[in-house]
């Protein structure tokens, strides 16, 4: 049967659903992933998943070796150090561009995800608390007013996505401290002290390696 016109393809498919399990942790780092046992699980021939493990190592998130596999790649110490700074450096930005109605605008989009943060804390959904803590920063940068900002932020956004979800359980074991932080962040952001938002932010994210960084 011909392919629907529009429809993503057999390599498409495969692409997207590995990389899907790869962003929710599903798939862990030092996962190895097998052509026959991915094209079983996702109903596709060998062919397209071939190609999606191309693309994804590609993107940095596998590394193929022949005859054995693909393994599913860590973030490195100075990769989460670099993501770090670079969201730090994203969001103070944004905020200090952002103009004073455009801070009280964003106080009950705030307070609506960390309001998500404390419900799946409470339920221990992880995918859902991830998700939630994503959209908790991009708030910062949505405020600026900046197509390219925002532009960047989404760029990193799935590294993020990435780094939180491989934390699993321990993500969610802090969740009561991360939120306070975030409820601290969005008082300095949405009252307009601007450099203490600045000096909270850098201290949320400063200790890398550590069980806060990255969220």
């Amino acid at each position: 049967m011909a392919q629907a016109a529009g429809a993503p393809s057999a390599a498409e498919r495969a692409y997207l659903r590995i990389r899907e399990r790869i962003l929710d942790g599903d798939l862990a780092p030092g996962a190895m992933l097998g052509e026959a046992g991915l094209a079983q699980e996702l109903a596709v021939s060998r062919t397209p998943v071939r190609a999606a493990l191309v693309r994804l190592q590609q993107e940095g998130w596998i590394a193929i070796y022949p005859q054995r596999g693909a393994l599913v790649r860590g973030l490195s110490q100075r990769a989460v150090e670099e993501l770090a700074e670079a969201r730090a450096m994203l969001e103070i930005t944004s905020a200090r561009r952002a103009a004073p109605d455009a801070r009280r605008r964003s106080a009950a989009r705030l307070e609506e995800v960390l309001e998500a943060q404390r419900r799946t804390v409470r339920t221990r959904d992880l995918r859902e608390h991830v998700t939630s803590l994503l959209a908790f920063h991009r708030c910062f940068v949505e405020a600026g007013g900046s197509d390219v900002l925002l532009e960047l932020h989404a760029r990193l956004a799935d590294r993020h996505r990435f780094a939180l979800s491989v934390e699993g359980e321990a993500l969610l074991e802090r969740g009561e401290e991360t939120i306070r932080e975030h409820a601290a962040l969005a008082e300095a952001f949405t009252g307009g002290d601007l450099d203490l938002f600045e000096e909270r932010l850098r201290a949320h994210v400063s200790e890398v390696g550590s069980p806060r960084e990255g969220v």
